[in-house]
């Protein structure tokens, strides 16, 4: 990676190699870099004094004057002294004008300090969106699609080799009973493969699991409780034609598992239709899922059986109470992870652990990263745990892959409970997606007279993603989120469409230059910042905070630290173009000057949205 110009990774190493310079025994403290909350005082702090002072046994205002001592930041920073320290310890740190210049300059190159070096490139695959056959995606889609995208385009972004991997739920038992439902309605002439709809196939998927429900326990209830023949015999019947159909399901699965061509190719029909609009669903949300991206559970189902042999066999996995177990008590994890039920069955645990194995041997995974909801973390940490004994996680090259759930929060109603329709279904992707554009031109419409139809309709589009793919992002990844159209689509506050705006304010700004005949400076590493106003500088420092937003997503997860960044810097802007006159500036070395900085935040935000998946406008 080419030098970072973002300040706060660069103090903080400069700090961390002082604290190894001044108390070797203690190198890697975190050195506690922050920007500053009182411009005043410096622009950035260090605030490590305080904790190492109880480890070194020395007050705080002496091992600051210590890391003073030992930091050198004469490049880039107003000269250090005792001065610097303020109250217990903390140590402020102001850039110099010629510092902050150059450091802008480093972030104007097409790199803008963020692609690692060839060495440091990685293989990463993320599991994301994770839709099931013969269901329509539903609200809840959402968070593993885009969080899933963003992180994948995060980490593209970085440089990384990234395999996408869309987990699809199309095999075992619930699969056969839809497919078996099918053929059965087809053959009865009551259903047109040529033409079926994903509606038609949700309804089966439905209509199978009720007809596969045996009421066992009411018919129970009926002999115990003597409640008549005529009850019994409806019971009697119920339970009777629930076990025709599960029978006839593992008929269908059993035909399935041994590759019977006439049934697969009814349930490669169930995939294609569920797949296409999976896909669509996935376009709107400008998420890069594309055919080649599927990995369903079907792809693993021929590895299971070997796979559970050799846990069996090599001594990982043993018997409890019929049923085969990976123990994982000896890392922290009391409940086993359960890979062969007693009925032979196989299960979610299994088939997770073949991808894991699979993504690890086959693909060269040097991390996998699953976007699935935090309600699943136990799953993955026992899916994980039993990986890392069972030797699955091992690189064959040597090392062990790095394992990530990126799990997340639940998206709610206004009731707070998970977002449903009136009716209590779940509510379907499309027609949220189509209320969000429609939401989208309709505050166009107040807004704006001046686009044509087209124009209009393609900003609405834009305008719908980044309101729901944002306000996805922007909250903490682990939180829940309350679904509200109305304020997603403002173009005011912490959202999607304020942020569009912003950018196409900048761009506007260069329509007016071109009209009055003149040009935009050219970005690239030579460029000449001289940020001098207090705006100026404070857009600045927003800028510089990029590159390291991006590196603390690669490293956390946590799309919100971008969102944030992004939206300081949008609010940065819009002080400085209030306050700083760009074409009306009072001289032509100025008026360049501020023109660099639009094209440098133009860059930076244009760059932003595209790593969060937002398409950009170029008016509003």
């Amino acid at each position: 990676m080419s030098e970072t110009p973002d300040p706060v990774l660069i103090i903080r190493q400069r700090f961390s190699d002082a604290i190894a310079s001044a108390f070797p025994e203690h190198a890697g403290a975190d050195p506690l870099v922050a920007a500053s909350k009182n411009p005043k005082f410096g622009d950035f702090q260090c605030n490590a004094a305080m904790s190492l002072s109880k480890l070194v046994g020395k007050p705080p205002r002496e091992v600051a004057k210590a890391i003073v001592s030992a930091v050198r930041l004469d490049d880039l920073a107003e000269p250090l002294g005792e001065a610097s320290i303020a109250g217990p310890g903390f140590i402020n740190v102001m850039l110099r004008t010629d510092a902050l210049g150059r450091l802008l300059s480093g972030l104007s190159t097409k790199d803008m300090g963020l692609t690692v070096a060839p060495g440091e490139v990685r293989t990463i695959v993320v599991d994301l969106c994770g839709v099931n056959l013969a269901k329509q995606m539903h609200v809840g889609h959402i968070r593993s699609t885009v969080i899933g995208d963003t992180l994948a385009r995060v980490l593209e972004r970085r440089g990384h080799r990234v395999i996408r991997q869309n987990h699809v739920g199309d095999w075992g038992l619930p699969i056969a009973m839809v497919t078996s439902r099918v053929i059965a309605l087809r053959d009865a002439g009551k259903m047109n493969l040529d033409t079926i709809t994903l509606d038609d196939l949700d309804r089966a998927y439905k209509g199978a699991k009720i007809a596969c429900d045996a009421d066992r326990r009411g018919l129970e209830a009926a002999r115990k409780w003597h409640m008549g023949p005529k009850a019994l015999a409806e019971l009697e019947e119920q339970v009777a034609g629930a076990e025709e159909e599960d029978r006839a399901a593992r008929r269908v699965l059993s035909l399935l598992q041994n590759h019977d061509a006439a049934t697969v190719a009814v349930w490669q029909r169930l995939s294609d239709v569920t797949m296409a609009a999976c896909l669509e669903a996935c376009r709107m949300l400008n998420a890069d899922v594309r055919p080649e991206h599927s990995a369903g559970e079907s792809s693993y189902a021929d590895a299971l059986a070997p796979l559970v042999d050799d846990l069996e066999k090599r001594g990982i996995a043993e018997v409890s109470d019929g049923a085969l177990v990976i123990r994982l008590e000896d890392v922290g994890i009391r409940e086993p992870v359960i890979v062969r039920k007693r009925d032979g069955a196989f299960l979610y645990a299994t088939t997770d652990m073949a991808a894991i194995r699979h993504r690890v041997r086959n693909l060269r995974a040097d991390r996998v990263v699953y976007c699935v909801d935090a309600r699943q973390s136990l799953h993955f940490a026992q899916v994980f745990a039993g990986c890392v004994k069972a030797g699955y996680a091992d690189r064959p090259g040597g090392g062990r892959t790095q394992l990530d759930h990126a799990g997340f929060g639940t998206i709610l109603g206004e009731d707070g409970k998970p977002f449903k329709t009136r009716t209590g279904e779940s509510v379907k992707l499309a027609d949220l997606l189509n209320e969000a554009f429609e939401r989208a031109m309709g505050e166009l419409t107040k807004r704006s007279s001046e686009l044509d139809a087209a124009e209009q309709a393609t900003i609405a589009r834009a305008t719908a993603t980044a309101a729901i793919r944002y306000t996805d992002l922007a909250i903490e990844r682990t939180k829940d989120y309350v679904f509200n159209l109305d304020a997603m689509v403002k173009f005011e506050g912490d959202t999607g469409p304020y942020l569009l705006y912003a950018l196409a304010r900048i761009r506007s700004i260069f329509r007016k230059a071109a009209s009055q005949g003149l040009s935009v400076p050219t970005l690239d590493a030579g460029a000449a910042f001289a940020p001098a106003a207090p705006a100026e500088k404070a857009l600045a420092l927003a800028l510089l905070r990029y590159p390291g937003a991006v590196l603390d997503v690669e490293r956390t997860l946590e799309p919100h630290r971008l969102c944030g960044m992004i939206y300081d810097l949008a609010n940065a802007f819009s002080v400085f173009f209030d306050q700083c006159p760009v074409l009306a500036a009072p001289d032509e070395a100025m008026r360049r000057s501020r023109l660099l900085l639009c094209a440098l935040t133009e860059r930076v935000l244009g760059d932003a949205l595209g790593v969060l998946g937002i398409p950009t406008v170029e008016r509003m």
